[in-house]
């Protein structure tokens, strides 16, 4: 019994960052819920978890890329002006010149490539500081969005486009009569899919746990392993009921799911996923042994400008039309949201399932306030000291 408790606290306090992320969420959560309460008003509703997909999607999508970018050791400011020229664009393409959907989604997501890739170039080629080049960017796309939409909004957008952010999934399954069984309408469709998730999240982390049994590697205590995936499983299954009794599955939850399993498996199971964070730990190291450091630093920005392409087009679509002042400042909320995830400020280290835990964090919180009434002044305040503490608490890991 005190081997499995050892195991444990060695476990934990070697994985204090992952895990801490998680019990932060957690706590967030359950505050928010008691407080809300006390208000009279349901923080764990199916719309208000709707309504946190639907408003933090484009914070998790371009925290996804923001990552691959500080683990290479850069930073990327111009994201959130990329995110409002896209849209833009996408609302000339759509509304002004009669483009078909089909069509505007991979103009606009080339676009984004072409972008992070001017940017990525004077970066990875020329050496500039990254800090430099995209604040230069920052500044440039933010004038030519006030230039194309020459100081006014353009929309409405026509359904199909609207359906990129506000859009659900579909019931495969129709409208059985379930208060034949004594059940509240569900949404057969989103059930399946998230009990399938539960079921695949628990598979992979017990095959994880194998494979690193087989290579000699100190797998995580049976204990650990077994609360760990009880927790995110009905977590999962609590979050997919709650939807299920509401509209279903947004179409972005898909998205985000998607990507984050693609991102998941990129900076886990390739070669090129570790590479990058060589390059982040090391990069004269990493170059010594072969990597082509300023390829992988030209295709992480090429990555980051598609993705706040796509995030663009989803801000457009849930606004319903494209604004001067689209974007501004979701830098800050994506930044923020990889070092809370458990990204190390120097590069080199940052997982996917932090930097959504983080984006979550970020998301809840100004979910929450929100519902308080606290005033934006507060709430940037809040979320200043949250970064700060992250911060702080990643220097004071790798001091100690």
């Amino acid at each position: 019994m005190a081997e499995t408790q050892k195991g444990i606290g060695a476990h934990l306090g070697g994985h204090l960052r992952e895990n801490g992320m998680i019990l932060a969420l957690l706590a967030i959560v359950l505050f928010f819920t008691v407080i809300v309460g006390m208000q009279g008003v349901d923080f764990l509703s199916a719309q208000n978890i709707t309504n946190l997909f639907l408003q933090n999607s484009y914070v998790i999508i371009m925290a996804l890329g923001m990552l691959l970018v500080i683990v290479a050791g850069h930073i990327d400011l111009s994201v959130g002006s990329v995110v409002g020229f896209t849209g833009a664009v996408a609302a000339v393409l759509t509304v002004n010149m009669d483009w078909p959907v089909w069509a505007v989604i991979p103009a606009c997501l080339a676009i984004g490539a072409a972008i992070g890739a001017a940017q990525g170039y004077w970066i990875a080629y020329w050496r500039i500081p990254s800090f430099i080049v995209t604040l230069a960017g920052m500044l440039v796309f933010r004038g030519l969005t006030l230039w194309l939409l020459n100081g006014q909004n353009i929309g409405p957008f026509p359904k199909s486009f609207q359906s990129l952010s506000t859009g659900f999934i579909p019931d495969l399954f129709g409208d059985a009569d379930q208060a034949l069984l004594g059940m509240e309408r569900l949404n057969g469709t989103a059930v399946l899919v998230v009990v399938l998730a539960a079921l695949i999240i628990v598979w992979l982390g017990w095959r994880a746990r194998a494979r690193d049994a087989a290579f000699g590697v100190t797998p995580e205590p049976s204990l650990m392993f077994a609360i760990r995936n009880i927790v995110v499983a009905a977590a999962l299954i609590f979050v997919g009921y709650k939807l299920a009794t509401f509209r279903g599955l947004p179409n972005v939850v898909i998205v985000l799911s998607v990507l984050t399993v693609l991102y998941a498996f990129f900076t886990e199971s390739t070669t090129a996923g570790r590479r990058i964070y060589a390059l982040g730990g090391n990069e004269k190291a990493a170059k010594l042994s072969g990597i082509k450091t300023e390829k992988l630093v030209f295709l992480t920005f090429v990555n980051m400008g598609v993705l706040a392409a796509l995030a663009g087009m989803i801000v457009a679509a849930r606004l319903n039309s494209s604004t001067p002042k689209a974007g501004a400042g979701f830098e800050l909320d994506v930044i923020a949201a990889v070092f809370i995830g458990g990204a190390s400020m120097t590069g080199g280290s940052g997982k996917i399932i932090g930097v959504v835990v983080g984006a979550l964090i970020m998301g809840v919180m100004n979910n929450g306030m929100s519902i308080l009434g606290i005033g934006i002044d507060y709430q940037q305040v809040i979320k200043g000291l949250v970064l700060l503490a992250a911060v702080i608490f990643d220097v004071y890991n790798k001091n100690k």
